[in-house]
């Protein structure tokens, strides 16, 4: 529980005065002072409960003989590094997430749970966030800001107006999440401006998403009170938006890096650093261990030449001004709550010790507190509401015995647009065809059992498999199938029905890779190497089948993902999302 530090002000003055006994001295520091940008050399830092007392040049008054007190020999010592916008709703719980995050010296982290909500709604928010509770890490949650994405096509369940202001009271709940349908901002849809006013009356964040707004409708959009947006791509697009007053999370994870691309011109233009930081938006379980996480930022803006002691600031202090937090976190000062971080040098940034509210979590590398595995409720592990199938389930049908099919065509895992490609029909049935790379794909309701369901054809896949199926999706979280004949198709679907959720690769009617996600069929209740594992032999099995795509796990990820260009497919049918029309699968 962390203390109110109203009620620790007269512990941390008599510490700080030597009146009473620390819990914990670290001397010998080389402190990275984010408020005033330098490396002090020699301080000494006095912790009670959980907070600091004393920053200074000398703390022995404050030492007793329960002080517990750590020779730091002059390494380098700084506050806890966050991430100021992450989706931790995907692959792995909290409780597993915290652990790899820990050994990267991230001890905040800002979630936007959009994936759970969009399957179980309000009760599956409150969920998650009992789910980040009592854990040696801070999560802090927001209110998903982008659902439904699209009110005439979506699936996804949401968050009613009394549902979210109720949430915002929790102390964890800070606001709400990115609003990425920014067009329903600048056309004033009512029930969006209704969500922004109300947030704001909460005295609220409310976090931003502005990929391809500029000008006039950039402007509404932040005079509408979301001051911070992830998307900026590029220089240009980042001064835009801190000109008009924005934050920006420069991202840089598993689904795009762009700090190389941002970083030099930064620091040749001059740009003040003060509302920058950086965050991930998502790390994949691979990425995670090869990378790493905040600390892989700061790794390379300083090779980027950005100078250690505002990487440091732009992972610690600027996010928690951010969100309003500065009072108790951010850097190393007294009266803040002690999240501590000792490196051995400046090249690495991997810390050698971790603390969180004074206590010791992660030594030499390693994990030094219990981190308990949550239960989950047993309805959150049966969201998908199929039954089994069938190969009549993927059928096409056509009286015809030549058609132009209109087809999904992949650009790349995530950027689509609309195809077209002759085929046949047999038996009153139009089959895809694995030697023209002309896949089927369909897609099923699997959260409300309302058994809609729609198949179409998707373009340039490339994998000689015949399925793969996924329960998780951007942000609709239908089913996803793909597939070169109904009978691997219906075999992959019948796999995620029966394991209730997951991802699944079947070939020849064998199943050559899965990886199971029990809960609300987006996140896996397995440990993070099991999941991991299972995760690498999905886009193996993939990948050496002949897929020309590095990272195909993204295809069912975004196929229903409405607020991306150009050709989409939902439960209800194949999308144009310029037009916002349905499309047949076939003329």
């Amino acid at each position: 529980m962390t203390s109110n530090l109203a009620n620790s002000i007269r512990s941390l003055n008599s510490v700080a005065m030597g009146e009473k006994k620390a819990d914990l001295i670290l001397k010998n520091c080389s402190l990275f002072s984010v408020y005033t940008r330098e490396v002090i050399p020699k301080i000494q830092i006095a912790v009670t409960g959980d907070r600091i007392a004393y920053v200074g040049p000398d703390a022995s008054h404050s030492s007793g003989p329960k002080t517990v007190i750590i020779d730091v020999k002059e390494k380098y010592v700084g506050p806890g590094f966050a991430d100021p916008h992450l989706h931790i709703d995907q692959f792995v719980l909290p409780s597993e997430f915290a652990k790899k995050a820990l050994l990267c010296g991230v001890t905040s982290l800002f979630s936007d749970p959009i994936d759970v909500v969009s399957v179980a709604g309000n009760r599956g928010f409150k969920e998650f966030l009992k789910l980040g509770e009592n854990l040696p890490i801070r999560i802090f949650q927001v209110v998903p800001g982008g659902l439904p994405v699209d009110a005439k096509f979506s699936n996804s369940k949401s968050m009613t107006l009394p549902q979210a202001k109720s949430a915002v009271k929790h102390p964890h709940v800070l606001g709400m999440g990115e609003v990425f349908s920014w067009t329903k901002v600048t056309l004033r849809e009512p029930k969006t401006m209704k969500s922004l006013s109300t947030m704001l009356e909460c005295d609220c964040i409310i976090n931003g998403h502005t990929a391809g707004a500029s000008e006039k409708k950039l402007n509404a959009y932040v005079s509408s009170g979301i001051l911070s947006c992830h998307e900026p791509i590029n220089f240009d697009q980042v001064l835009e938006r801190l000109r008009l007053g924005m934050w920006i999370m420069i991202r840089e994870g598993s689904i795009r890096r762009d700090l190389k691309e941002i970083i030099p011109r930064v620091l040749s233009h001059g740009t003040y650093l003060n509302r920058l930081m950086f965050c991930s938006d998502g790390l994949d379980p691979l990425d995670l261990v090869q990378f790493g996480h905040i600390d892989h930022c700061i790794r390379e803006s300083i090779n980027l030449g950005l100078k250690p002691i505002d990487a440091v600031t732009m992972a610690s202090k600027n996010n928690f001004d951010y969100y309003n937090m500065g009072k108790d976190l951010g850097g190393i000062a007294p009266g803040k709550l002690a999240d501590i971080l000792i490196f051995d040098d400046m090249n690495s940034f991997k810390p050698n010790k971790v603390f969180v509210g004074g206590k010791l979590v992660v030594s030499n590398g390693t994990i030094v507190t219990p981190i308990k595995k949550k239960l989950i409720p047993p309805w959150m592990k049966k969201t998908v509401k199929l039954k089994n199938f069938s190969e009549n389930d993927f059928q096409i049908k056509s009286k015809k015995k030549d058609v132009v099919a209109n087809t999904i065509y992949m650009q790349t895992e995530i950027i689509t647009k609309l195809g077209s490609s002759d085929l046949h029909s047999k038996n009153g049935h139009v089959s895809a065809s694995l030697d023209s790379d002309l896949w089927k794909v369909a897609s099923f309701d699997r959260i409300h059992g309302t058994g809609r369901s729609s198949v179409g054809f998707l373009e340039n896949f490339g994998a000689e498999i015949g399925a793969f199926a996924s329960t998780w999706s951007f942000h609709e979280n239908d089913m996803i199938v793909i597939g070169s004949n109904d009978s691997d198709m219906a075999i992959a679907s019948n796999h995620l029905v029966k394991n209730q959720g997951g991802l699944v690769v079947v070939k020849s009617g064998k199943i050559i890779a899965s990886l199971p996600l029990q809960m609300a069929g987006i996140v896996s209740t397995d440990s993070f190497e099991k999941v991991s594992s299972n995760f690498e032999k999905i886009n193996s099995a993939i990948v050496d089948s002949g897929c020309v795509f590095s990272r195909p796990h993204l295809i069912p990820l975004f196929l229903p993902f409405l607020a991306l260009p150009s050709v989409r497919i939902t439960s209800g049918g194949i999308v144009d999302v310029k037009t916002r029309n349905y499309i047949s699968p076939i003329n």
